[in-house]
């Protein structure tokens, strides 16, 4: 399918829109059914979706069938980290909800690979990439059909027979008497304190503990997203299209490279989580985050100051009302999506250059003239429709690369590590579901304008707004999350009853000298 740079962001956008919508509907679900059913109802539409995305006749099928999948994801990326919070022991929580944020970039690599190897099929390869997440669906779906409710959702509807012989099933050969009384305690205190009446999110606001929690994870699941990472993943070839990287094959290839960095440096976030801690691990990841966005960035300005000029403005003998023969560099050029750059090669320098009009039917090919077709290139004439030829293309590969080293081992993984933990029971699938609800939109938001903020503020205007915003994480971060580490699931509410400050006044100065040192660490091992 041909596709406008329109359908290409909506295409993206519904399944994260349909993700954001259903990640608040799975706190209502997750309260009601539990989390097992939950997880099972995520993979049904995985499947149900996989099927239709790789069968669609028409972007419009195609675009339903990426609703449906959205659908599964919202409810299955708020349900998952809270069942596995739950269920996990206390010194291996953090380790295994981090795992969780491990696998599913090791899916993102593996879909990476796929789709590289399906780049090669002439045509319809695209079905079989889509078609193949229904394996993996399928197999979560049976194999969840096997595993136990949570316990403490079991204790919390009254279930407590049944919650002990879970508790007693995965904590295998331990006393589980002093766990089994602290959770039923627990939740009976919750109870009495929150008020008992009203909608769960009534009471998460007016119960300032809950209310403060609530900030702190709905504004890590934000500047996760504000940092850039879904747009870094889910554009990451065209990307390195943009910055210079002219073969479409080779562009999917690199795509993969920054798959596997992502999800090598996740690896290093599961062995760093229980050792450096959620709050020092999160500040050196968005530290760096935000010194990686502003490499991208002057890559992109580096490589537009050195853009080819354009040559030639031959005149359109259409009747197209085309600005396109107007520019003098590619780099304005490529910031109308309606023009592309055509040129020939002698040797490594561009010569015999122009902006020409795209073809409506197809982006590869531009509307008339030498590059309208493939006879009309085949003396050697390129055409390139989001990126300009340039040698500094390494950079932007380089800041791509940084950034995932650096967001991976922290940023990719704290927020969902932390919103597992710092709600009580009575408000945890309603918390999940908000912050969720927030990191989806939020992804909507970034992913639907990107191409836009593009053309607008140009390649690197784009990426130094996004490490600004990075920037202003790193200070919201710092004075808002506290360390949960080593913590109880039920002691944590206490690190939120006073104000929302991470640190007393008096040990600010001293622990600002010991974070910068932590960063430091993480950075020298990152690299």
């Amino acid at each position: 399918m041909n596709l406008s740079a329109l359908w290409q962001e909506l295409l993206v956008s519904s399944t994260v829109g349909a993700a954001a919508l259903s990640a608040l509907a799975g706190g209502v679900l997750n309260g009601f059914w539990g989390r097992r059913p939950c997880i099972l109802l995520a993979s049904f539409l995985f499947s149900v979706g996989a099927v239709m995305l790789s069968v669609a006749p028409s972007k419009e099928i195609l675009l339903v069938g990426r609703v449906v999948v959205g659908l599964g994801i919202g409810v299955a990326s708020m349900t998952v980290p809270v069942y596995i919070a739950e269920s996990a022991p206390t010194h291996l929580r953090g380790r295994l909800v981090t795992i969780n944020t491990l696998f599913i970039t090791g899916g993102q690599l593996f879909a990476s690979v796929i789709d590289g190897a399906f780049s090669y099929l002439p045509k319809d390869g695209w079905r079989y990439m889509l078609g193949l997440s229904l394996f993996p669906a399928v197999l979560q779906f049976f194999g969840f059909l096997f595993l136990p409710e949570s316990p403490r959702w079991l204790i919390q509807k009254g279930k407590t027979q049944k919650a002990r012989r879970v508790l007693s099933q995965i904590r295998g050969n331990q006393n589980i008497d002093e766990e089994y009384d602290s959770i039923k305690t627990s939740i009976e205190d919750e109870e009495k304190e929150s008020g008992g009446d009203g909608p769960v999110i009534w009471r998460m606001l007016t119960y300032p503990p809950t209310r403060r929690a609530l900030i702190v994870g709905c504004g890590l699941q934000m500047f996760q997203q504000l940092s850039g990472i879904n747009t870094v993943m889910y554009y990451s070839a065209t990307i390195l299209q943009m910055s210079g990287v002219k073969d479409d094959k080779m562009a999917i290839w690199l795509a993969a490279v920054t798959a596997f960095t992502n999800f090598t440096f996740t690896l290093l976030g599961v062995w760093l989580v229980e050792k450096v801690g959620r709050r020092k691990l999160s500040l050196g990841s968005i530290a760096g985050t935000a010194l990686s966005l502003f490499v991208l960035a002057v890559g992109f300005l580096v490589s537009a100051q050195h853009s080819p000029p354009i040559t030639l403005h031959p005149a359109d003998p259409s009747t197209l009302n085309n600005t396109c023969t107007t520019y003098g560099f590619c780099s304005d050029c490529m910031l109308n999506p309606d023009c592309g750059f055509c040129y020939l090669l002698n040797g490594s320098s561009v010569v015999d250059s122009s902006c020409d009009h795209v073809n409506k039917a197809s982006t590869g090919e531009a509307a008339w003239g030498r590059c309208s077709n493939e006879t009309a290139m085949a003396d050697g004439t390129f055409w390139a429709y989001n990126y300009c030829p340039t040698s500094y293309s390494w950079t932007v590969l380089m800041g791509l690369i940084m950034y995932l080293i650096f967001f991976a081992p922290g940023m990719g993984t704290m927020p969902w590590t932390v919103n597992s933990e710092i709600y009580p029971l009575w408000a945890r699938s309603t918390g999940n579901a908000c912050s969720s609800g927030v990191n989806w939109m939020f992804n909507v938001l970034v992913s639907l304008t990107f191409l836009h903020v593009t053309e607008y503020l140009t390649y690197y205007g784009a990426f130094f707004l996004y490490s600004g915003l990075a920037a202003l994480g790193f200070l919201f971060i710092y004075g808002c999350l506290p360390e949960t580490k080593g913590k109880k699931l039920e002691e944590i509410e206490s690190l939120f009853e006073n104000q929302l400050s991470a640190l007393p006044k008096k040990d600010i100065r001293h622990q600002l000298r010991y974070d910068t040192r932590i960063m430091d660490e993480i950075s020298y091992i990152s690299l």
